[in-house]
């Protein structure tokens, strides 16, 4: 019976069949309400409207049949087995159950026909399907149970078979969808060409034979499409809310003093253009009483370090402080001894706090933090535990963002409220993000872009190697370290296990040891302690070590200038947008450097693929927009994506020709259909709030 509430609000209790146990096994895949059931679509679809001669079926290729039994037998070999042999006038096929009844077992019977539907596989005899899908046929209308429409097979839970999710799909599809709101105006789904919800839905729940398999299974049906658009289209729509929002919110404007100014020209060398122009940019932002939500793209080796001192030093000079979290603690120790250097003599107490401090030290810190006396507190994810209190926190800085994850950085945000004002915050990132994603997925951040590298920065020659050229690699480092340089040899994780990571490294580490034995060589990787780790990187800074065997830990924000030499074992298993960050390490002095990428035997097509942009390309915005076409934005988005969003029917990676679609249309309805826009939010982004306060 069709309800009077919408649909959103309208339980699967009302459905035939669903109790409360039930309604408990549908919550396991998030089904509640009855669009909820809707919305849940099919992963694949199997073409059950034809039958399949016996004898012209093919293993691995799912097919439906119609056939008698010849006999039934169980058997007990490694297991109770059940073997039903059927025929049709083309072959014989067997039938194998290893979990079955005694009423099954007596269905069986010689003469009995049926029509199943399974995967065919190379029997010892004859092919034979496992657990096929059967419908017994007790009269001549054999068509009658034919389907007319291709089958949906829908993510499913234990307890809940196919059978019965199709049979509430039915329900709701007969009873409901015409209660479906269309929210896109006609004029809209006109001029785009667009399905309708309610055709789409039938569509895909229930498509014809006709339509194409490919396109359904793939996502690119146009069914499919508009239900990703919508989506994305309510998730662009509430991050521009979330923009204008964010002037109702309360934040300290942090007023102008000459200090910036005096940091700025005081600075052995000259900010470029582009860092200039970024600190006009935020200057703007943090001057007005509501609060800065920035994201500051820059290459590696850009200087964005810069610009967050800046800042940092326009809050403390305001009397606020400022919190920069950093992913790792040994890119914390860095920015500490920067932002020191750049900072303690301009009166600015610089102090941090990470994971590794304990007892009186921890407890003194906090004081400072508490206290004011720290200006700028520089830390990891320790930042945000519960026991850290800030006296008049200013201004929030997260370096490489995308390695936090929402609900970390929400903490810090809110921690720094204060009477009823939040923080301005500026996130950072060496990962370019291209336009079209950035439009779409950071809607309600103000972008800046240092698009510019300092002067004097190095190329960084680029070769791809095969691994049966190590012994040349090895000859370039003695070569390099015999000129008073120092190298990088970066072992990529390969197993999951640290300690397998931890045995490949050591291993490398004495191999090279053993060819080198004039050379210094170190080890850093993942299993040491932050201080271990600090020696180590300490040593090779001084110059005490020449070569440094080291896992992917070093990939962000490591700054030896003597470094000129990076190689990269097994460098087909990173993605592009790391190897543009291992790379990064090197070229940071005054010397040519060069990176040697090597490969192992067997490369795939997309391997080649990422390892030629990185040998032709240093530019990180156009490796950026090829790592787009190659692998989908996931990794350029970090945590800003499905992971978080819980993205029920677009893939960013699947969808992303649909982007400039959804800022067009975002325009349309903003401008002549703000009655929508409520309820398409409302429809797709439940629970989503936290997230797009990020």
């Amino acid at each position: 019976m069709p309800t009077t509430q919408p649909l959103h609000q309208t339980p699967v209790t009302v459905l035939r069949g669903v109790s409360d146990k039930m309604a408990q096994k549908l919550a396991r895949l998030n089904i509640f309400n009855l669009q909820d059931l809707l919305f849940h679509l099919p992963l694949r679809y199997e073409d059950r409207t034809r039958i399949t001669p016996v004898g012209a079926m093919q293993p691995g290729t799912a097919a439906q049949i119609q056939v008698t039994v010849e006999m039934a037998d169980v058997i007990f070999r490694r297991r109770r087995t059940l073997l039903v042999r059927v025929f049709d006038g083309t072959g014989t096929l067997t039938l194998r159950f290893f979990h079955f009844s005694r009423h099954q077992q007596k269905q069986f019977t010689p003469g009995q026909q049926l029509i199943c539907f399974g995967d065919p596989r190379r029997g010892a005899t004859t092919l034979e399907i496992i657990h096929p899908e059967y419908t017994l046929i007790n009269d001549e209308r054999a068509s009658a149970t034919l389907s007319d429409r291709l089958t949906p097979i829908y993510p499913a839970t234990e307890g809940i078979q196919q059978r019965t999710l199709r049979k509430l799909t039915d329900q709701v599809l007969e009873q409901y969808l015409p209660q479906v709101e269309e929210l896109l105006p006609t004029q809209v789904l006109a001029q785009w060409q667009l399905p309708s919800l309610t055709s789409a839905l039938q569509t895909l729940h229930r498509p014809s034979p006709e339509d194409s398999l490919s396109e359904l299974v793939d996502g690119n049906h146009p069914a499919r499409q508009r239900l990703a658009m919508e989506e994305l289209l309510a998730y662009h729509l509430s991050l521009l809310r979330r923009r204008r929002q964010r002037t109702d919110e309360a934040a300290t404007p942090i007023a102008a003093s000459r200090w910036q100014e005096r940091f700025l020209h005081g600075l052995p060398f000259k900010p470029t253009d582009a860092q200039n122009r970024v600190i006009a940019e935020i200057n703007h932002d943090l001057a007005n009483p509501y609060p800065m939500l920035r994201l500051l793209q820059g290459d590696v080796g850009s200087g964005k370090t810069l610009v967050a001192a800046a800042a940092a030093l326009r809050t403390a000079k305001a009397g606020m402080q400022t919190a920069l979290m950093a992913p790792t603690e040994l890119l914390a120790e860095q920015h500490l001894k920067t932002f020191s250097g750049w900072l303690s003599d301009l009166g600015v107490s610089v102090d941090w706090l990470t994971g590794r401090h304990k007892g009186t030290t921890r407890a003194s810190r906090l004081r400072r933090i508490a206290s004011g006396e720290a200006a700028v507190i520089i830390g990891t994810h320790a930042l945000f535990q519960e026991e850290v209190e800030f006296h008049q926190l200013g201004l929030v800085i997260v370096d490489e963002q995308h390695r936090f994850g929402v609900h970390q950085r929400l903490s810090l945000r809110e921690k720094g409220r204060d009477k009823g004002k939040l923080p301005h915050q500026l996130v950072m990132t060496a990962t370019p993000i291209p336009r079209s994603l950035a439009m779409t997925f950071y809607a309600d951040v103000e972008t800046s872009v240092i698009d510019e590298l300092p002067p004097g920065r190095q190329s960084i020659n680029t070769a791809v190697l095969p691994e049966s050229r190590r012994d040349k690699v090895i000859e370039r480092i003695a070569t390099a370290c015999g000129q008073g340089r120092q190298a990088y040899w970066v072992c990529p994780l390969i197993d999951e296990s640290d300690l397998l990571q931890l045995q490949a490294a050591s291993t490398t580490r004495d191999a090279l040891q053993a060819a080198l034995p004039h050379l210094t060589t170190g080890l850093i990787h993942g299993r040491m302690s932050a201080q271990q780790k600090e020696a180590v990187m300490a040593e090779f800074s001084t110059g005490k070590i020449d070569l440094l065997v080291a896992t992917t830990v070093i990939e962000v924000g490591v700054d030896v200038p003597n470094a000129s030499l990076m190689i990269i074992e097994n460098s087909e298993r990173l993605g592009l947008a790391q190897l543009h960050q291992l790379r990064g390490r090197v070229g940071r002095g005054s010397t040519a450097s060069s990176c040697l990428l090597l490969y192992s035997r067997g490369l795939s097509n997309a391997a080649k693929s990422r390892l030629a942009t990185i040998r032709e390309t240093q530019d990180g915005f156009e490796i950026a927009r090829r790592d787009l076409q190659l692998r989908g934005p996931g990794e350029l988005l970090g945590t800003r994506q499905t992971g978080d969003l819980q993205l029920r029917i677009a893939d960013i990676t699947r969808d992303s020709d649909l982007f400039s679609q959804v800022q067009q249309l975002a325009k349309t309805l903003e401008k002549h259909h703000q009655s929508s826009i409520d309820l398409l939010i409302q429809r797709w982004l439940k629970g989503a709030d936290n997230y797009i306060k990020v």
